[in-house]
């Protein structure tokens, strides 16, 4: 070729992106699947594809000032005697002690007790550490049954069924030996330093009817006063949610595919499940046909960032949120003043996801002692409050532009779409137009 004839600029493919061509070469040298932490990274529809319709001719607005505007939220009416009540409908999901540090833990506790929320045990067992440091605290029941005891179900204040996970349904978890340290080893009777893959299934039953059994179990056990929750991962939201209720929950909660995990294999976390946005309306539809939406609760779990998701959410149906993710960040995790440090881990700050490493430089995903020593949880609560604060703020902002004097007034209607996608998932009308995919008669 004439070494002056014009180049065509090299094209790279869509399909074999760089990330896909390096995670070819490292299955290629190594022979087994990557894990990591977080949740899916691929775009996908979420609540940034809605906007709300404020208030103008057709709304009157609440005045921020002066007009009151309700967050509060009651979860466990349906049957328990001692219903959770929170002044805030954003909530801690699980995340056990031994994925985190037991200061991370106490954090959370702290930073939940001082927004007037609830935090989650997670796989793994109860800490006096977050037992002591959570005013409201709701304790996982998990397939593994690591660290479950029937004195530990008695102090906590609510009991959370976990059936699925959104990151991965159908999957169990793990922790790597490295963080399986003397402590967590005892809480989970587990010899220290062996790698741990939790059950993917409970173990005593299959089906709704054992449930229920179950369920009349754990109320027996703490004489009828906790609500129960079951957690579903975002698979089939409408039978889960259907099948939960028929099991005898007092909330169910729902957790999208972008929801996060400790750890579990990559395929897992990027094509198992489906969008959060894409779980509420068919789960509120359940409750709704068997006449029990508001009566048992929904919580809706999976990438919420801000008050405008969880303002969202509850406009969807929801009557709660949890988040994971943003409450580690919100504690001082990915942080960019780590960065030379996340670099020497082969990754950046905003990237980092091999919490199953236990290498956390931020002292939030890990079980070396040095690294822990770093997060004070007594700072680190304060952060997470004030975080908490903020969405709360942002939720009431947008609820009373929309002329709502409580949060739990928002509703589809205060909804448009961006997309053809999330019109079609919220079930709300594409902005501009009347339509609905999906809907007959527009």
């Amino acid at each position: 070729m004439d070494p002056n004839t014009p180049r065509t600029t090299p094209r790279k493919s869509a399909t074999f992106d760089d990330y896909t061509l390096s995670e070819i070469r490292r299955a290629a040298t190594t022979g087994i699947y990557d894990i990591r932490g977080a949740g899916a990274k691929r775009k996908m529809p979420h609540f940034d594809d809605l906007l709300f319709l404020g208030a103008s001719m057709s709304r009157y607005p609440l005045e921020g000032y002066r007009e009151k505007c309700g967050t509060n939220v009651v979860l466990g009416t349906r049957f328990a005697k001692k219903p959770i009540e929170l002044k805030i409908p954003i909530t801690i999901a699980g995340m056990s002690f031994g994925s985190l540090s037991a200061q991370a833990k106490e954090a959370l506790g702290n930073g939940a007790t001082l927004a007037g929320t609830s935090t989650t045990t997670g796989d793994g067992g109860m800490t006096p550490e977050e037992r002591g440091h959570s005013k409201t605290l709701v304790y996982q029941y998990l397939p593994s049954r690591y660290g479950m005891n029937p004195d530990d179900l008695r102090k906590a204040d609510a009991i959370e069924v976990v059936v699925g996970q959104g990151a991965k349904p159908g999957g169990g978890g793990m922790l790597l030996g490295q963080k399986i340290s003397d402590r967590v080893a005892q809480m989970r009777n587990l010899p220290k330093g062996i790698d741990q893959r939790s059950a993917c299934r409970h173990p005593d039953w299959t089906g709704p009817d054992d449930l229920e059994i179950k369920l009349h179990e754990l109320r027996e056990i703490t004489n009828w006063e906790k609500p129960i929750y079951i957690k579903v991962g975002g698979a089939r939201p409408y039978y889960d949610t259907a099948l939960a209720v028929k099991s005898g929950a007092d909330v169910v909660v729902v957790d999208g595919m972008q929801g996060g995990t400790a750890a579990t294999q990559e395929v897992f976390i990027e094509h198992v499940g489906q969008p959060t946005l894409a779980c509420i309306r068919p789960a509120v539809k359940a409750l709704q046909d068997l006449g029990m939406h508001r009566k048992v609760q929904l919580i809706v779990s999976g990438g919420i960032r801000n008050g405008a998701d969880v303002a969202k959410a509850l406009a969807l149906g929801a009557d709660a949120v949890s988040i994971g993710t943003a409450a580690l960040v919100a504690l001082g995790d990915n942080d960019p003043h780590l960065e030379e440090e996340y670099q020497k881990l082969g990754t950046t700050a905003g990237a980092y996801d091999d919490w199953h490493e236990g290498r956390d430089p931020a002292g939030i995903t890990t079980q070396d002692p040095e690294l822990a020593k770093r997060l004070d949880p007594k700072r680190a609560g304060r952060r997470l409050a004030n975080y908490l604060k903020v969405m709360t703020l942002e939720a009431q902002t947008i609820a009373r532009a929309c002329g709502k004097n409580h949060v739990h007034n928002l509703e589809p209607e205060d909804l448009v779409a961006l997309t053809v996608e999330a019109a079609a998932m919220a079930q709300v009308p594409l902005a501009g137009t009347n339509w609905i995919p999906g809907k007959s008669g527009y």
